[in-house]
């Protein structure tokens, strides 16, 4: 009896081994399996109905109508809403970055102190958009239609603004660091606060009738190749253009 005990110890030893040896591979199919679960929760929000605080990061929302749809805070990285209607949507602090906008349509929505940050918004329609303190830093915003927008506090550092309007947009304390403002139109915005121009690329920017008083950053070349009339106020210490480059037109 004592021979055969001894004989079974090594075996019952292995076991042992064998069964807290495995432990590290179910802990690790669990993880696994738990991944793909929370993945799998994440992508069915993308057929979630709108909502504040909803999660569609990543979610394809292209060509839907989403008028007056309230996303207050919601979760839309890499989200891609082209050629969708968001008119008077609600994206008050909700988060964009890098969301596709192609052609979309924000008008008259509110989006206060949103992230717009390195947004693809190229021929979007942000006209009557409050915006205020939102950030739009990084942003492809060409041809993009910012008339009749509140945009206070935004931010367009570095952001990509060829051929953009903003009409009748209301400015002040932002920053166009860095931006590249080619043919932006400026004509019937008004400027209430400081705005930082510093760097910024305004080859043919139309100020025709601004008041860039109170700007910031500017310098003698930018304004040499910028866009202005008899009626446009410049900082003090810059010099009107003998010839402003867009008076033929």
């Amino acid at each position: 009896m004592t021979s055969r005990t001894r004989a079974h110890r090594p075996t019952r030893s292995k076991e042992r081994l064998n069964r807290a040896g495995a432990w590290p591979t179910r802990l690790a199919g669990f993880i696994i399996v738990l991944l793909l679960a929370t993945g799998a929760a994440q992508a069915a929000d993308c057929r979630s109905a709108p909502a504040p605080g909803i999660d569609w990061r990543d979610c394809n929302k292209s060509n839907l109508i989403l008028k007056d749809a309230d996303l207050e805070g919601a979760a839309l990285v890499d989200t891609d809403f082209s050629e969708t209607d968001l008119r008077g949507a609600r994206l008050v602090s909700a988060n964009l970055e890098k969301a596709t906008l192609l052609r979309a349509s924000l008008a008259g929505a509110s989006a206060e102190k949103a992230n717009f940050g390195k947004v693809e918004a190229y021929r979007s329609d942000l006209s009557g958009l409050s915006a205020e303190n939102a950030s739009f830093a990084s942003a492809e915003l060409q041809r993009s239609r910012f008339n009749n927008a509140r945009l206070a506090g935004a931010d367009f550092q570095k952001a990509e603004l060829g051929r953009a309007e903003f009409s009748g947009s209301a400015l002040a304390n932002n920053s166009f660091a860095l931006a590249n403002l080619s043919r932006a139109d400026f004509r019937g915005a008004t400027m209430e606060g400081p705005v930082d121009f510093a760097g910024a690329f305004l080859f043919l920017t139309r100020f025709e009738g601004v008041d860039l008083g109170a700007a910031t950053g500017l310098r003698q070349e930018q304004i040499d190749i910028a866009c202005g009339d008899a009626a446009t106020l410049l900082p003090d210490g810059l010099m009107t253009p003998r010839d402003w480059p867009c008076a033929f037109e």
